[in-house]
């Protein structure tokens, strides 16, 4: 598949920062601009730095290589801070370094997985991206992120937030483990995916259960002009600000345009219903869990398809949880929790023949 096809946006959706810009956002316009810019940087950067895109995915450890772009627009442009060494004068690049090992830590100790590709892949990030961006975004052609520093207004620095860079590390492992199509309902899945890793990674470090948690995504980098408290809420999705129009029922699914103002069919706007399901299943079981549950389900690729609708990803989680229940990893209630938090966001069993 294109890699091109698995992740279009960066952690702010294009749509929204549409919706702010009619309104009357400055800061949304420019930003919308940027994006544009940066969308061709990206294709000529895959030009350019094609040969080097799997030279970093050879090492058996994760290394963390932090670069700052010094407010451009280059990519690998200014080594800061590797694997190993001392803490820098930039708050922004310990950052970085710090949230991208506590969340390699976490896939590693509850997940199993070894970085990114699970082969050790290193951490490219580049901070202080563009001037005054704001977003943050996975790099599918490159395998490296990229990271605004806010305009101080809408939103403040992107690399601050341990759900924002635990979020663009998931883009990264749905791109090797399923290539979910980043369109419609499997786009949805692949941000839900995000979302599930990127909360996941924040009650843990935090150390908050399903109970204590906010469930919000985003909630740490809006600025004092941003007209809400973040961009989603797993909780209750439609609540987090002023245009957020998240269902959390199925039965307010429709089906949109492919296109970037109808968010690529919606793949963040439906996100928010088999989120609510993955929160309903955490208060049951907990978190930690319920994204082992979650993670080891997306490996089933036979029912996950890069084209995968959410009915799938139900039938690839029950299995999942039949066969983890079976042998002791997940408590024995799980399969009937799963099925219970999925028939209250309307989402119908698979049909078994």
């Amino acid at each position: 598949m294109d890699k091109d096809h698995l992740h279009k946006d960066g952690f702010v959706p294009k749509h929204l920062l549409k919706k702010l810009a009619k309104e009357g956002n400055e800061e949304a316009e420019k930003t919308l601009v940027k994006m544009a810019s940066i969308e061709q940087k990206k294709t000529n950067a895959v030009k350019n730095d094609s040969s080097e895109v799997h030279s970093f995915i050879d090492s058996t450890q994760a290394q963390r290589l932090i670069y700052d772009s010094e407010n451009t627009k280059e990519f690998k442009r200014k080594l800061v801070r590797e694997e190993g060494g001392p803490l820098v004068s930039d708050e922004n690049v310990n950052f970085a370094y710090d949230l991208s090992g506590q969340t390699l830590d976490y896939l590693k100790n509850k997940l199993g997985r070894n970085s990114i590709n699970d082969q050790g892949m290193n951490l490219i990030f580049n901070v202080h991206y563009d001037e005054n961006l704001n977003n943050a975004m996975w790099i599918p052609n490159l395998e490296q992120m990229a990271f605004g520093d806010g305009d101080g207004k809408l939103f403040i620095n992107f690399t601050r937030s341990i759900d924002v860079i635990a979020h663009e590390m998931a883009h990264g492992v749905t791109q090797f483990v399923n290539e979910l199509a980043y369109s419609h309902q499997s786009g949805a899945l692949n941000e839900h995916f995000s979302d599930v890793i990127g909360s996941a990674v924040k009650q843990h470090v935090k150390g908050q259960t399903a109970e204590t948690a906010d469930w919000l995504i985003g909630d740490e980098i809006v600025g004092p002009t941003f007209p809400g408290k973040a961009l989603r809420s797993m909780k209750e999705p439609g609540t987090a600000h002023q245009f957020d129009k998240q269902p959390a029922h199925f039965d307010d699914y429709r089906e949109l345009p492919f296109d970037e103002e109808n968010d690529w069919g919606g793949v963040h706007l439906y996100s928010g219903i088999p989120n609510k399901a993955f929160y309903l299943v955490s208060l049951e079981i907990g978190t930690d869990r319920a994204a082992f549950l979650w993670y080891t389900a997306w490996h089933n690729r036979q029912i996950i398809r890069p084209n995968a609708k959410f009915v799938e990803a139900f039938e690839a989680i029950i299995k999942t949880a039949e066969t983890l229940t079976g042998q002791g990893k997940l408590p024995q209630q799980t399969v009937s929790v799963v099925e219970n938090a999925f028939r209250q966001v309307g989402i119908k069993s698979p049909v078994t023949v």
